[in-house]
C-alpha cells in the first residue's frame, strides 16, 4: 500500500468520524428530533456528488413547533442580563476556535471551497460571536428633559422578539453567526433555517451553542427541502417579529411581500454586481492581488465577488496579462487536496449558469484569455476564466456570475468608469484601485454602493456594517449597527419631577 493511499484512507476515516458527530435532526426547544413525518433529504459533496449525510426535512408543523419554542423562551432570555448573554457568546467563540479545523473541514465537504478558505471563514465567522459578545452590554438609551421643560424623556432599547433567520449555502458558518450572534446579544430568540445544500455547518454550530450554555428554545434549527411552505408558515405567524434573509434578490422580494403582512422588521442581504475599477495610476501589482481576492475567493460564489472589472484602456492589456498569468496557474480539485485554489461550484445549475454567461459574452465579441469551459466530472467544476474586451451588452454585465469568471471591460476616463460602475440595479460593494487620493475621495462620493474597498480586494469585517443600496438589500449586519437591527426603540415621557 502506497503512502498516498494510506493518507487518503486516514483522511477519509477522519471525515467519517467528523460527520458522525454532526447532528442529523431538528433542534427544537433544546431537543434534537426527527421531522414530524420522518422525512429526510440528502446532503452531497459537490466535488464528486457522493452522499455526505441524511438530515431531517422539517414540515410546516415542525416550523411552527420551532417558533413555539422560540416564543416560549423569549421572555426569560430577553430578561437575562446582558453580561450573561455576552459570556455565553464568548464561550461559543472559544468552543468554535477550539474546533476550527473540524468546522473548516465540514464546510469544505458540504460546500466545496478549499480548506484554507474554510479556515479563513471560521476566523471571520467566529469573530461575529466575539464582536457581539462585546456589544451585548453596550445597548444604551438616553434620559433628559424635553425642550419645553415640562417632563423627562426616556429612550430605551428592547429586543424585537422571536426572529426567523434564513441563511445561504455559500458561507454556511459566517452567515449563521452573523445573524445568530446579534440576535442573541440583543435578547432575541431565533429559528434558523440553513440552506438545504449546506445545512451541516449550522447544525454543528447549534450544537456548540448548546455546549456554550444557550438555554433551550433560544436557538432552534430547522433543516428542510420544503423551503417555501415552511418559511411561509413561520413568516405569516403573527408571533414572529423579525425576518433576516441572505440570498438572491428575487427571493428576497418575495419574502418582503410575505413580511409586509405582519409588518415585520426585516434585514435583507441580497444580490450584487460589484464593479472593480482600475485607474491608469493604480499600483498594478496591488490591483492584481486585489482582483484575485475579490473575484476568486469562495470560487467566485459570493455576493461581494467582483463581477465587472472596469480597467483604464491604457493599462487594460497589461492588467489582463498579469491576471491571466495568475489564474492560469490555479489548481482545480477537491478542496481538501493540497494546493487546490478552485473547488467545485455548488451544483450543476451553477456550472450551467457560468457556462451560459461566458458563452454569451464570447459570442458577443469577448476574448478568452484562459478557461471558459466546463471540466469533466465527477463533481461540478468550471475552469477559472479570464475574459477581456467584454462588450457592454453581454449578459454578465447585468447578471451576477457567481462563479470563477473575471470579465474585463476597458474605459477611457473617470466619468465613464463611474457611469459603467453605477449602471446596475445593485449596489452592494465596489472596489477602486488608484493612487490619487482626491480621486479616491471622489469615488467614495460618486459610487452608488453600500460598501467600498479602496485599494483592497476584501472588505468584510465583523466590526463593520455589511449591507447594500438599491436592490442589494435593506439593513446592516455586523458593526455597531448590526445589533440595532434586533432592537426596538421605546420613548417614555415622565412628568416633571420638580413640578
Amino acid at each position: 500500500m502506497s503512502d498516498q493511499t494510506t493518507a487518503d484512507r486516514e483522511a477519509a476515516g477522519g471525515e467519517a468520524r467528523l460527520l458522525a458527530g454532526v447532528p442529523d435532526g431538528l433542534l427544537i426547544g433544546g431537543q434534537w428530533r426527527a421531522a414530524s413525518d420522518g422525512g429526510t433529504f440528502t446532503v452531497h459533496d459537490p466535488s464528486d456528488g457522493s452522499v455526505v449525510k441524511e438530515v431531517a426535512s422539517a414540515t410546516v408543523e415542525d416550523g411552527t413547533a420551532a417558533l413555539d419554542a422560540a416564543v416560549e423562551a423569549f421572555p426569560a432570555w430577553s430578561r437575562t442580563p446582558a453580561r450573561e448573554r455576552a459570556e455565553i457568546l464568548r464561550r461559543a467563540f472559544d468552543l468554535l476556535m477550539a474546533r476550527a479545523d473540524d468546522v473548516a473541514l465540514l464546510m469544505t465537504i458540504e460546500m466545496g471551497k478549499p480548506v484554507a478558505e474554510s479556515r479563513a471563514e471560521v476566523t471571520y465567522g467566529g469573530e461575529f460571536l466575539r464582536w457581539f459578545s462585546e456589544q451585548a452590554p453596550r445597548v444604551q438609551g438616553r434620559y433628559g428633559p424635553n425642550p419645553e421643560g415640562t417632563g423627562r424623556m426616556i429612550v430605551s432599547q428592547h429586543p424585537v422578539g422571536p426572529c426567523f433567520l434564513i441563511t445561504p449555502w455559500n458561507f454556511p458558518l459566517a452567515m449563521a453567526t452573523r445573524k445568530i450572534a446579534p440576535a442573541l446579544a440583543a435578547g432575541c430568540t431565533v429559528v434558523v433555517k440553513p440552506a438545504s445544500l449546506t445545512p451541516l455547518t449550522t447544525l454543528f454550530v447549534a450544537q456548540l451553542l448548546q455546549e456554550a450554555g444557550v438555554p433551550d428554545g433560544v436557538v432552534n434549527v430547522i433543516t428542510t427541502k420544503a423551503t417555501g411552505p415552511v418559511s411561509e408558515a413561520v413568516i405569516r405567524d403573527p408571533r414572529l417579529r423579525k425576518l433576516s434573509f441572505t440570498g438572491s434578490t428575487p427571493v428576497g422580494q418575495s419574502l418582503l411581500e410575505l413580511a409586509a403582512g405582519g409588518v415585520l422588521r426585516t434585514s435583507m442581504e441580497l444580490g450584487g454586481n460589484a464593479p472593480f475599477l482600475v485607474f491608469d495610476d493604480a499600483d498594478l501589482d496591488a490591483a492584481v492581488d486585489g482582483a484575485i481576492a475579490a473575484k476568486f475567493r469562495n470560487i467566485g460564489q459570493a455576493c461581494t465577488a467582483a463581477n465587472r472589472f472596469l480597467v483604464h484602456r491604457s493599462v487594460a492589456d497589461e492588467f489582463a496579462r498579469r491576471v491571466t498569468d495568475r489564474v492560469s496557474s490555479f489548481r482545480t480539485g477537491r478542496g481538501t487536496q493540497d494546493g487546490v485554489t478552485i473547488g467545485p461550484l455548488i451544483d450543476d445549475d451553477a456550472v450551467a449558469k457560468a457556462d451560459e454567461l461566458v458563452t454569451d459574452a464570447v459570442e458577443r465579441g469577448a476574448t478568452v484569455r484562459t478557461g471558459a469551459s466546463r471540466l469533466e466530472g465527477p463533481g461540478t467544476f468550471y475552469a477559472a476564466t479570464v475574459l477581456s474586451d467584454v462588450p457592454a451588452d453581454a449578459r454578465l454585465m447585468r447578471e451576477e456570475i457567481f462563479g470563477p469568471v473575471l470579465a474585463i471591460v476597458p474605459f477611457d476616463d473617470e466619468d465613464e468608469a463611474v457611469r459603467l460602475a453605477n449602471d446596475t440595479e445593485y449596489g452592494l460593494v465596489s472596489y477602486v484601485f488608484t493612487r490619487d487620493l482626491a480621486r479616491g475621495q471622489r469615488m467614495i462620493e460618486r459610487l452608488e454602493t453600500g460598501m467600498l474597498g479602496l485599494n483592497v480586494g476584501v472588505v468584510s469585517n465583523a466590526a463593520a456594517p455589511f449591507g447594500g443600496w438599491k436592490y442589494s438589500g435593506l439593513g446592516r449586519e455586523g458593526g455597531a449597527e448590526g445589533i440595532t437591527e434586533y432592537l426596538e426603540t421605546k420613548y417614555t415621557l415622565t412628568a416633571d419631577p420638580f413640578a
